[in-house]
């Protein structure tokens, strides 16, 4: 019996080997070493940043961002990357979510109608979740609080703190240190699973306490005096060209933090108070640089940089003096679109395109970079195939919303060189519409900037345009009823809706009724 079981146990192991010794087991092993290895993903993501601070977008501007400057130069630069809008002030909030989880502003779980619109148990299907479940390893560091905690929880590896300071505990430099750290383990660990980490920093969101030496460089001071206005100083950044004093006319959210309380700036808008905010803001913007050279650096020491997929954006531009507002609760260009660069293996070095995307685009884009299908909530569109120099833009068409003020505040439409812009606010007291023709007026510039060209103004009370205004009035309908707007302009069919508060306070009557 003891010799029977020994002879078994000598026939299994002889077969094992000649399986093993197979051709057919052979080519599958080595099928198996073949295969391409999968992409890192680096996302990177700052807070309250305007395109136009960066010399690739803006050739006048006085920033040095060398590290960033260089991923432009080396990937692919978007001249047309929006965030979708908000209907909160606390823009930065739906603008995460949306990054997140790929939902379309009104379809977020936070959105007014969310219990009619967003699937149940959506931060399953977000950004970490997704990658986890692919095999990925998946680390995050940013601010705390304005975003999506359920999505944030996610993330294998995670490490959040709001640093908005001047040192290296308090500042940018903290969030590199995370991301240092995490790098610094996987080599120790010799860890060779794919990973996606998400780069978030807390600047150049005010309170902008920039280091000392930076301030220095760009002029400014962290100002903290309400009675008295900051230093004036030459290496201060010049005013934007599209500066004004003021707005022509209310934005429709009084009390507005970020119109009357930022730090330094409060409710003045005046050259000194502007130039020594945006020299702050400068410092900030270089602080950040710095640690994404760290992290770069490290990478390919690693040399894993070759393998990795970076992506710059924010998550929503700012005003900082243009058009005479302070925040990012607006729809001109400078707080609408968003600045975005992809740097990877394929892309060609030095591109530029259009693209049309929105920040709502990252899960799909991501997922299709990483070979992964994007879950079935996700409604962005992947913008792999601008990536790959297939098409240049995703779509024709974009819309934006604020309407965390005063409702049902204020829209937007941008189709090819046209843009619209409608104000509905103040209880109707404001109703205010901009036409502007981007090719020739790219700033927006207003009536109040004094332009002599008569191209360089709001062109919606030019009969010339009364074409034109009628198409975009025209589109902006239509994807306000596309998206699920739940409100309608002053000027608009009212589809029968009736606005979320309203709704809000009828079910609260009935509900104290009983």
């Amino acid at each position: 019996m003891i010799r029977a079981s020994k002879t078994l146990r000598l026939f299994v192991a002889l077969l094992c080997v000649g399986l093993l010794k197979s051709p057919n087991a052979v080519n599958a092993a080595d099928s198996k070493n073949d295969s391409p290895k999968r992409p890192n993903i680096l996302f990177i993501i700052v807070d309250d940043q305007s395109p136009e601070d960066f010399k690739f977008y803006n050739p006048k501007s006085t920033l040095n961002s060398p590290n960033i400057d260089k991923l432009a130069a080396e990937g692919m630069v978007f001249d047309a990357a929006y965030h979708m809008g908000s209907f909160s002030g606390a823009v930065c909030t739906p603008s995460r979510h949306m990054v997140m989880s790929g939902r379309t502003v009104w379809h977020l779980p936070i959105a007014p109608n969310a219990k009619e619109l967003c699937p149940p148990n959506l931060e399953q299907n977000t950004l970490a979740a997704v990658f986890n479940r692919a095999g990925y390893d998946t680390m995050r560091t940013c601010k705390r609080g304005n975003s999506y905690e359920g999505a944030n929880q996610q993330f294998t590896v995670r490490h959040d703190a709001s640093k908005r300071g001047g040192t290296d505990e308090t500042g940018s430099p903290w969030h590199g240190d995370q991301v240092m750290n995490y790098l610094n383990q996987r080599e120790a660990d010799n860890d060779s699973d794919p990973f996606l980490v998400y780069f978030g920093f807390s600047h150049p969101h005010d309170t902008r306490d920039g280091r000392p030496e930076l301030l220095e460089k760009y002029g400014a001071t962290n100002h903290t005096d309400r009675n008295s206005l900051p230093a004036e100083n030459p290496k201060q950044p010049p005013l934007p060209e599209n500066y004004l004093p003021e707005h022509p006319f209310p934005h429709g959210h009084p009390g507005l933090r970020d119109e009357v309380s930022v730090s330094g700036v409060w409710t003045n808008r005046d050259e000194r108070t502007i130039r020594n905010e945006r020299g702050r803001e400068f410092a900030c913007d270089e602080a950040i640089d710095i640690q994404i050279g760290r992290v770069l650096t490290k990478l390919e020491a690693m040399g894993e940089l070759d393998n990795t997929y970076i992506v710059y954006t924010s998550d929503h531009g700012i005003a900082i003096g243009r058009h005479g507002l302070q925040g990012k609760q607006n729809l001109y260009e400078h707080t609408w679109r968003v600045p975005l660069i992809v740097k990877g293996p394929g892309i060609k070095p030095g591109s530029r395109v259009t693209g049309n995307t929105y920040l709502l685009d990252t899960l799909a884009t991501l997922c299709d970079i990483a070979g992964i299908e994007a879950p079935e909530t996700n409604e962005g569109i992947s913008f792999k195939p601008v990536l790959d120099g297939q098409k240049s833009t995703v779509r024709d068409v974009l819309y934006g919303t604020y309407s965390g003020g005063t409702k049902p505040g204020m829209r937007s439409v941008k189709k090819g060189d046209w843009k619209l812009i409608k104000y509905d606010v103040l209880d109707g007291t404001v109703r205010q519409t901009q036409l502007f023709n981007l090719a020739e007026n790219p700033h927006e510039f207003l009536a109040e900037h004094g332009k002599d060209d008569p191209s360089l103004t709001n062109l919606a009370d030019n009969p010339k345009y009364a074409d034109k205004l009628a198409e975009m009035e025209a589109l902006l309908l239509s994807e306000m009823r596309r998206l699920d707007d739940p409100y309608r302009l002053w000027d608009q069919p009212d589809d029968g809706l009736t606005p979320p508060e309203t709704r809000k306070n009828n079910k609260n009557k009935r509900n104290k009724a009983k």
